[in-house]
């Protein structure tokens, strides 16, 4: 007698079939995320290589500025004028697929926040009390508050002691904060260090920005009157003591020669300096010829954007980059620097 077929009851072949869905659907989820990793990594090396790409072309460019200055100080490095419209002037460097513009100007027309302090034989820094009150003064000229206690408390910032300045600001005046931190008691490397120190907010920072710098070294940064923009008088007011306001430095800047002044001497000697007494220290500050040269290179390749800012030493031939900073991004975004 031949046996009867049975076939399996509705639930379980329902049970069947959700159960192959179920692995139909988990298999395609797995394919895609294999699929989205795949395509991630490829244009996360696509990216790496674009990054290596910029740098090369930026440093190249380094190359570029660097030669260029030394020329500009081997024809003359006793004067530095505005003359051949190298400020700020767009070089370009070819580069396939993309661009790389440099840039430079005069690195050393700012105040230099290192020079708050004074490097001892020991190795140690000691405050400044006569470019504390100067960058203090800098502050008074173009309006920003508090101006005196935020430089006496950038100078204890930097310094190696442990005893705030009157109105300044120790270990002790950040340690309660949330996080708590110490001061920095080293020279600092790039401005945007003057953001953690007290007194100083997101708005006196935007203040101060154009103004300020970081030079590698413990001294007052040399003001050249030659390349000085008439909107950068403060920087050469702010040398006096509060015997000059800014409309009349803007005034001196406007009758500069188109030349320049052949040395400091002359500086001194001209019309609207004769009846201003200045010390010694201000005197000295005060040159016709430039040291620091501050670079700005951008790159474009495809949807990367790179940037970079370099500070030049032309103290002596050939000039050379001495710092480097970079930023970069993703598609479509630019950095503009501060």
């Amino acid at each position: 007698m031949a046996g009867k077929r049975i076939d399996p009851p509705t639930r379980e072949r329902g049970a069947a079939l959700l159960t192959v869905l179920l692995l139909v659907a988990v298999i395609a989820v797995m394919a895609a995320t294999g699929l989205e990793k795949l395509r991630l990594s490829t244009r996360l090396g696509g990216n790496a290589i674009m990054l290596d790409r910029a740098r090369a072309y930026a440093q190249a460019a380094e190359t570029l500025a660097t030669t260029r200055i030394t020329a500009l100080l081997q024809r003359d490095a006793s004067k530095v004028t505005l003359a051949g419209g190298w400020y700020n002037r767009p070089f370009p460097l070819p580069v396939p697929d993309g661009t790389a513009i440099a840039r430079v100007v005069d690195g050393g027309n700012c105040f230099n926040l290192n020079s708050l302090v004074t490097r001892g034989g020991d190795g140690r820094y000691t405050a400044n009390p006569p470019a504390v009150e100067q960058f203090a003064r800098l502050m008074r000229l173009i309006d920003v508050p508090n101006g005196g206690r935020i430089a006496a408390a950038t100078a204890d910032w930097i310094d190696s002691d442990d005893t705030p300045l009157p109105g300044g600001a120790e270990d002790s005046a950040y340690l309660g904060g949330q996080p708590g931190y110490r001061t920095g008691a080293t020279l600092m490397a790039d401005p945007s260090e003057l953001r953690a120190v007290a007194g100083v907010s997101a708005a006196t920072y935007t203040r101060l920005r154009p103004w300020i710098c970081t030079l590698p070294v413990a001294e007052r940064s040399v003001i050249n009157f030659n390349t000085l923009l008439p909107e950068q008088a403060a920087l050469f007011a702010m040398l006096l003591p509060d015997t000059m306001s800014v409309g009349q430095a803007r005034a001196l800047l406007m009758r500069r020669p188109p030349d320049g002044y052949a040395d400091r001497d002359a500086i001194w000697k001209a019309p609207g300096l004769s009846g201003i007494t200045a010390d010694q220290r201000a005197q000295e500050q005060a040159d016709v010829t430039t040291h620091w040269f501050a670079l700005t290179v951008d790159v474009r390749l495809g949807q990367v954007s790179m940037q970079e800012r370099g500070l030049i030493d032309a103290s002596t031939l050939p000039a050379r980059l001495v710092s480097r900073q970079w930023g970069d991004e993703g598609p479509n975004l630019t950095r503009t620097a501060p």
